[in-house]
């Protein structure tokens, strides 16, 4: 018998099984949850038939059909203008997810841009892209975006413009220290060392090496783009009313909290666990794509 049998313990078969398991598990409920979202969004006319903009003032407030009181065909209740709290909601994870996608299109295209530039070129290009980078991240990022979103006004185009401009300095530095790590191996030291352009090096070894990054840099600015969204709809500056937003039907639900807390506890409850398994999958990307995670 070897010795790696011997040391083979039922204990530590159990744990290597149980790891094992836990590593299958993990992805499963996030995917889980976002798909339940995604599709939701996607099928939203077939899984409702109201309209998230139109309501009847006297089936206001009326509780989830589960409760005493509610209303059959609403069942997660109303809000104060008699609108279906779940059609708005579902309609809502729409706009959630539009802009979650435009802003990391507009975040990662400008990150990439310029975590790529500093990596490569070094130097005073690095040493001024950087810096600005470092400016950017030192403040404030609620308040950056509610100050810009106040500055240029309310809308969805404007939302997502200033939640990529937010986002982009994460990813830049990211994309830099990945871009660094990769300027230093054998092979793109030896291609410019026989004098392969930097363009070639960049396009056909560097950024396809980046790939990895990017997905999880991109997974795990997911949730931060939704609790953004949802934030600056709380606070009036994101998605104008009455679009349905997640952040704007919590807005609505604090002044009525007393009466229908209906109204804020299901959108609330739909980011928390969106931006979770944003963040959960985002860990579990890193782990499986990351080398010195796996060696470890």
């Amino acid at each position: 018998m070897s010795s790696t049998a011997l040391t083979e313990t039922p204990a530590t078969v159990r744990t290597a099984r149980a790891r094992s398991f836990r590593v299958r598990l993990v992805p499963t409920i996030p995917l889980l949850v976002l798909g339940v979202i995604v599709f939701s969004a996607i099928l939203a006319p077939l899984l409702t038939p109201y309209d998230p903009l139109k309501g009847r003032l006297i089936d206001n407030l009326r509780p989830p059909e589960f409760l005493q009181g509610g209303l059959a065909g609403h069942p997660l209740g109303t809000d104060g203008f008699g609108r279906d709290v779940f059609a708005r909601m579902i309609y809502g994870a729409r706009v959630s997810l539009a802009v979650a996608v435009f802003s990391l299109v507009i975040a990662v295209s400008i990150g990439t841009l310029v975590g790529v530039l500093a990596g490569y070129l070094g130097g005073k290009v690095d040493a001024v892209l950087m810096r600005f980078t470092d400016a950017l991240l030192s403040l404030p990022s609620i308040i950056l975006a509610l100050t810009l979103a106040v500055a240029v006004g309310p809308s969805f185009r404007n939302l997502v413009l200033v939640l990529g401009l937010l986002i982009w300095p994460n990813v830049a530095r990211l994309i830099r220290a990945e871009t660094l790590q990769l300027k230093g191996q054998d092979y793109v030291r030896y291609g410019r060392a026989i004098g392969v352009p930097s363009w070639a090096l960049l396009m056909r070894h560097i950024i396809p090496n980046l790939a990895p990054t990017l997905l999880v840099a991109a997974t795990l600015q997911v949730g931060h783009v939704i609790l953004a969204e949802a934030t600056l709809s709380f606070l009036g500056a994101g998605v104008p009313p009455p679009s349905a937003s997640w952040g704007g039907m919590v807005s609505d639900g604090q002044a009525l909290i007393a009466t229908g807390s209906w109204i804020a506890i299901f959108p609330a409850l739909t980011i928390t666990a969106t931006v979770m398994a944003c963040n959960f999958l985002s860990d579990w990307l890193r782990d499986k794509l990351d080398p010195k995670v796996q060696q470890g």
